[in-house]
């Protein structure tokens, strides 16, 4: 799918508050010229068959003259423009501030003459905020907070909303970015949102007056033949495919454990034993009203934790109080602590040699700015898809009392 991007004016790098490009009535962004721009590029994929299936109006609007007023007026003419030449195609329309700020639209909505096609956009990255110097629980928390009232309220108003830039240094030692990551992916999972990266270029011919510069926020490296990091790509992988939609029911709605400084799900490894694994085919839960996890697929199966240090597993059940309760602690909401068989509180984790689910003293819970809690964050994620179905380890016949085991 391809989207076309009214990225800037003026040929250059961009951004900054000051280089012409930034907001209606810049040295380099005439309105009516830009109106003009829009519909001659929308027209040229209209009643064709392409893989053009968008156009974003303008690319992070920003600096001095910005203003809610004239963001209505231009906007709105922009979007209608768009549409009387292409009513096939998707409005995409970005805000204030970077395209970081649409938190005007909770007083006022964006009114045009179409439905069912307009997408909002907005932008995140690390780099604008500092991710270090504080308990990471409590910057994760309060950077979705942040985004969930700058822009993401617009889901629950049934507006489809697309991060049409977020990224990271691939060369993975940039701290700041890393934990951006994770709480990135943790979100994006669980709002089910649409992306695009920057960038998948490894390098420019030009960027500035740098001839080859390289970009080390490439998914590709410098010379474009491979990967630059495929732990960072393998983290992404896990939320390219949409867990509930649109248009995607494939099974009733269950939830799936998501790891995001892995970018991988809880799965089973054998009868009782759980791990990390692919996304592509998680164990799918029930949540009870006590915080009982059990599977969904096979219900006689609930997660139990015995002793910190040792694999939290599978067992069977047939009351809650065999089972343990997961409890989300923290100011992130993402590390499940539960009661172990000696009565000590503890918390998932992973073991970073054989990858299985263990129980391990909750850290990072408060204070301590060094303190990384990551390996202890697991997001629960709603998903409507479908996954590959082996034979299930534990066959129920309807018909009897036997219980069989695959092998």
């Amino acid at each position: 799918m391809v989207i076309l991007d009214n990225h800037i004016s003026q040929p250059g790098w961009c951004c900054s508050d000051n280089d012409g490009n930034g907001f209606f009535g810049d040295k380099h962004l005439n309105p009516n010229l830009w109106i003009r721009g829009l519909k001659k590029m929308a027209s040229m994929f209209a009643n064709v068959s392409s893989n053009v299936v968008a156009v974003s109006l303008r690319n992070e609007l920003r600096g001095p003259k910005q203003n809610i007023k004239d963001w209505y007026k231009y906007m709105q003419e922009g979007a209608e423009a768009v549409h009387s030449v292409n009513q096939n195609i998707l409005v995409i329309v970005s805000g204030l501030n970077y395209a970081t700020d649409l938190s005007f639209l909770k007083d006022r909505p964006f009114e045009v003459s179409f439905r069912r096609k307009l997408v909002f956009e907005i932008h995140w990255y690390g780099f604008w905020s500092s991710w270090k110097g504080e308990n990471l629980n409590k910057i994760c928390r309060r950077e979705t907070e942040n985004i969930m009232r700058m822009s993401g309220f617009l889901l629950e108003k049934g507006f489809p909303l697309f991060v049409s830039e977020f990224g990271i240094d691939q060369r993975g030692s940039n701290v700041n970015d890393n934990r951006f990551l994770s709480c990135f992916l943790a979100l994006a999972a669980d709002l089910d949102i649409d992306w695009a990266i920057w960038t998948v270029a490894g390098s420019y011919y030009l960027r500035g007056k740098t001839i080859g510069s390289d970009e080390s926020y490439g998914v590709l490296d410098w010379n474009w033949s491979s990967i630059r990091n495929s732990t960072i790509l393998q983290m992404i992988s896990a939320i390219q495919s949409p867990f509930q939609g649109p248009g995607i029911m494939e099974t009733h709605p269950k939830k799936i454990i998501f790891h995001p400084s892995t970018g991988l799900c809880i799965v089973r490894k054998s009868l009782f034993q759980l791990k990390l694994g692919s996304c592509d085919k998680p164990e799918s839960w029930r949540v009870s009203s006590h915080r009982v996890l059990s599977l969904a697929e096979e219900q006689i199966f609930c997660l139990k934790a015995y002793e910190k240090g040792k694999s939290v597993k599978l067992r069977l059940f047939f009351f809650e109080f065999y089972c343990s309760k997961c409890k989300p602690l923290s100011e992130s909401k993402m590390q499940l602590s539960s009661i172990t068989k000696s009565g000590e509180s503890g918390c998932l984790d992973v073991d970073s040699d054989s990858n299985n689910i263990v129980t391990k003293s909750c850290k990072c819970l408060e204070g301590n700015s060094t303190c990384d809690p990551k390996s202890q964050w697991f997001k629960l994620v709603t998903s409507t898809r479908s996954r590959f179905k082996p034979n299930p380890f534990l066959q129920i016949s309807p018909y009897s009392k036997t219980l069989s085991l695959s092998v």
